[in-house]
């Protein structure tokens, strides 16, 4: 069967053309034709690279169908792998995490490890203290760290990820140079749990090495690294206070920050040397930290500064460290402009340990509406 051909000036050659192909759709021959015969014996080249053009993208189509179906069979396999290991492995390790170790371990196969690491580190991270003993016997006994020091080597973010939390469970100190690498990676991810490893393995060498790491990181969250030192504080709380003084003005609120976040108290002649750089960061970071009374005269100097963030914070500080000639000065925080400043005077005052109820009475008389209002709230806060 001959397919039609078609010029494109003639109107009435293309309603034939079309005609014909319809016949020759219909024929039962049409199946034994080849698409190089049919779109070959088309005279319009347009039409020919359109007919191309819809051959090939049928046939990406398809494979990409066909790429999806594999990949969907090959993910459906690994995940019945990886729930028969698990089936296999999370009984042992309970009976470890129960202080009930088993005598012996089944051989764990080479495609299994990671899947193994996985559930492994997973378990290692619900529990603390003395718990995690029994598994790393477990890790011990089948070699964990050296399945953890190929995976960092791997150079794939997720691998080294499960890597180094795996060397910091084990407190691996072979692993240490590498550690020290990643911590010093651009990697955000990477590098603050590096630096979390690092304080598993050796705290107080973690501290000497790393501090002037971590100073210098923006793209650490104070609230993790606080987290991460919390319970290592004794050892990075002297290091991070001495390193404070040295430290140019735009890196001190964050410091600042984080000393506060783990408890520390900074001596009252540290603290009083900082505001002269002129940073209200810093003065606000100072006032936060303000917990002696040798620090009242720097808190009293500062409740009519122009930031009201600053006055918020001296009157919170007054609330701490105050006596009983500042209650004069609360008062007159009471009657500021700020709603929040208003709200720590309040606050404050009504923290005072020597002010007994009918002082606090007195002071909601002697204030102004919008003061009154606010004694009012805060003393309603306390009730509830």
């Amino acid at each position: 069967m001959r397919a039609p051909t078609i010029t494109s000036s003639n109107p009435s050659s293309r309603r034939n053309y079309w005609r014909a192909c319809a016949a020759i759709c219909a024929s039962p021959d049409m199946a034994l034709l080849l698409p190089s015969q049919i779109f070959g014996r088309l005279a319009d080249p347009i039409l020919q690279a359109a007919a191309w053009t819809g051959a090939g993208a049928l046939a990406l189509t398809l494979g990409i169908g066909l790429y999806i179906i594999v990949l969907r069979d090959d993910l459906r396999r690994r995940q019945r792998q990886e729930q028969r290991v698990i089936a296999v492995w999370r009984p042992l390790l309970n009976a470890a995490l129960a202080g009930e170790p088993p005598q012996a371990l089944p051989v764990l196969a080479k495609r299994d490890r990671l899947t193994f690491l996985k559930l492994w580190v997973r378990l290692h991270q619900s529990v603390r203290g003395e718990a995690s003993t029994g598994l790393n016997q477990v890790g011990f006994a089948l070699d964990c760290s050296a399945m953890a020091h190929a995976l960092l080597a791997s150079g794939q973010r997720a691998r080294k990820l499960l890597a180094i939390l795996a060397l910091g469970h084990l407190r691996d100190r072979r692993a240490w140079k590498s550690l020290l690498k990643e911590a010093a990676g651009d990697d955000p991810a990477t590098s603050v749990h590096a630096l979390w490893a690092l304080v598993q393995i050796d705290a107080a060498a973690a501290a000497g090495e790393l501090a002037p790491l971590l100073l210098r990181r923006d793209d650490w969250a104070l609230s993790q690294v606080a987290k991460i030192l919390q319970d290592a504080h004794v050892h990075w709380t002297p290091v991070l206070v001495a390193a404070i003084p040295q430290l140019p003005p735009e890196r001190l609120p964050a410091a600042l920050r984080l000393l506060e976040g783990l408890r520390a108290t900074l001596p009252a002649q540290v603290l009083q040397g900082l505001p002269g750089n002129g940073s209200v960061d810093v003065l606000i970071a100072v006032l936060r930290m303000a917990a002696m009374p040798d620090m009242l005269d720097l808190v009293r100097s500062h409740i009519s500064h122009e930031d009201w963030r600053v006055r918020l914070q001296a009157a919170r500080a007054l609330g701490h460290i105050g006596d009983v000639n500042d209650v004069p000065r609360l008062q007159g925080m009471l009657c500021d402009s700020q709603w929040w400043v208003r709200y720590r005077a309040a606050q404050a005052l009504v923290s005072l340990p020597f002010l007994t109820t009918a002082d606090i009475q007195a002071v909601c008389e002697g204030a102004d509406r919008f003061g009154a209002d606010m004694m009012r709230q805060v003393l309603a806060e306390g009730a509830t």
